[in-house]
């Protein structure tokens, strides 16, 4: 799950940076490509509209699934799976100090 939504953000990340790219941000932007005749479709208010709305439906949407992301992110041993508890278990064996000897003396240093 944590993986889906991981995905989901990522793909709403590069939606909104196209939108806002197309936007000008002197209010050009693709807005200015169909100005002209009134009788369009889609005329310049409306472009302008839409990539407003678009931006704010992305900008919430990656926040809600941020926030749903780190509310699934596992956070103790009994929520990981086998292979993380494993790789955590090395990390400490290798995080460990060596042992030291006290019984044998330190080599000698010849000059």
């Amino acid at each position: 799950m944590y993986y889906f939504i991981s995905i989901l953000i990522l793909v709403v990340c590069v939606l909104l940076g196209l939108i806002v790219l197309v936007q000008n941000p002197k209010g050009g932007g693709l807005a200015a490509n169909f100005a002209g005749t009134g009788s369009q479709f889609m005329g310049v208010r409306q472009t302008a509209d839409f990539l407003e709305k678009a931006t704010w439906t992305l900008s919430i949407v990656l926040l809600v699934l941020s926030l749903s992301a780190t509310m699934i992110v596992p956070r103790n041993v009994e929520n990981l799976s086998s292979q993380d508890t494993q790789l955590r278990e090395q990390l400490e064996d290798v995080n460990q100090p060596a042992p030291v000897d006290f019984q044998t003396p330190p080599p000698k240093e010849e000059n």
